[in-house]
């Protein structure tokens, strides 16, 4: 693997490890969500891993098809990097493209171990296609992403970590929204 991708591939891993405990750590209230129109932390975890899923799948296909892949011109870069600033803005919401939000929002979500467990396989998924992934290819575009346009495989473990660390804030507001609703009967009480 080219040594910038395993230093993104273990970002990655590290970050969905930490959302997954947060997930985790709510228990039974990780299907509830905050407000009614919000997720809940699965759904959060299912929407992520749906994006995730879509990208190996696509970027796959694109390597199988051993088309001629364009450059990635400096337009493009500089609209990818204005995405990976606004995904780290705290609060700042994305709406999601056509069909993503759709599917989480449907309210049929695994549980979390199996979230857990497909994530983890998805993972090695995409860690095997890192490995194999050619070194000529590394400057060309692989993806079209919805909001940059057509990136590079560095550009997309760039995407996925700041997608992910995006919901991550998204996932401590709903934590933080549950515990001050479960406080709120106790107190009301005294």
């Amino acid at each position: 693997m080219n040594h910038r991708l395993h230093l993104k591939f273990e970002q990655l891993e590290r970050a969905t490890e930490r959302l997954l405990a947060s997930a985790e750590a709510l228990g039974a209230d990780s299907t509830k969500a905050p407000a009614p129109g919000q997720w809940s932390a699965a759904q959060v975890v299912h929407h992520l891993l749906f994006i995730e899923s879509n990208i190996i799948q696509y970027v796959q296909k694109k390597l199988h098809a051993n088309e001629q892949l364009p450059k990635v011109g400096l337009f493009t870069r500089l609209r990818a990097r204005f995405v990976r600033l606004l995904l780290r803005v705290p609060g700042f919401k994305f709406k999601a493209p056509r069909g993503v939000a759709t599917l989480t929002d449907t309210g049929q979500v695994p549980t979390l171990p199996e979230l857990r467990h497909t994530w983890e396989a998805s993972r090695r998924q995409l860690e095997r296609l890192l490995n194999e992934y050619p070194g000529r290819l590394m400057n060309r575009a692989i993806f079209p992403h919805p909001r940059s346009g057509r990136i590079t495989i560095g550009q997309v473990m760039e995407f996925l970590l700041d997608h992910l660390l995006h919901h991550q804030q998204q996932l401590d507001r709903i934590t933080a929204a549950l515990q001050s609703r479960a406080a709120a009967p106790s107190l009301a009480k005294k």
